[in-house]
């Protein structure tokens, strides 16, 4: 086998990327800084409550299985191996938690955050149900 320090650079290059998720967020912004982090929750963890982030947030499930909901769409399960996306501004996210209850879930976000102003903002009971008519239908 050839050492790979005299031959540094391969065509391995041309075939290593795999486009995961392409989006057009509808405003970044401005001064936005970006943050990649990481979520972990154990078996069944309801995750976060229901919130808002100020930009966009790009994700990548690593582990597991997240239940997954935003404001106007239907909740759908996120696997490992998949990517999920939100607007972020006014759009309440309504769920992240973990859907096993025999695994945790580990997944990365990253988020256009505005500074001076915290990534994850929660939603009062008052604001959801002012807002109730754009949450979609939940299965019985």
């Amino acid at each position: 086998m050839p050492d790979p320090r005299e031959h540094p650079h391969s065509e391995a290059w041309k075939t290593a990327l795999t486009v995961l998720q392409e989006v057009a967020p509808p405003a970044i912004p401005e001064g936005a800084h970006v943050t990649t982090v990481q979520i972990e929750y154990p078996p069944g963890d309801g995750g976060a409550p229901p919130h808002r982030h100020p930009g966009p947030a790009f994700g990548y499930v690593l582990e597991g299985e997240m239940r997954f909901e935003l404001e106007g769409e239907g909740e759908r399960i996120v696997r490992a191996g998949e990517t999920f996306w939100e607007p972020g501004g006014d759009v309440i996210h309504y769920q992240d938690g973990n859907n096993l209850t025999d695994t945790r879930l580990r997944f990365l976000v990253t988020m256009l955050c505005v500074p001076g102003q915290p990534m994850l903002v929660p939603v009062g009971e008052d604001e959801l149900k002012r807002r109730a008519h754009l949450r979609a239908p939940r299965p019985s």
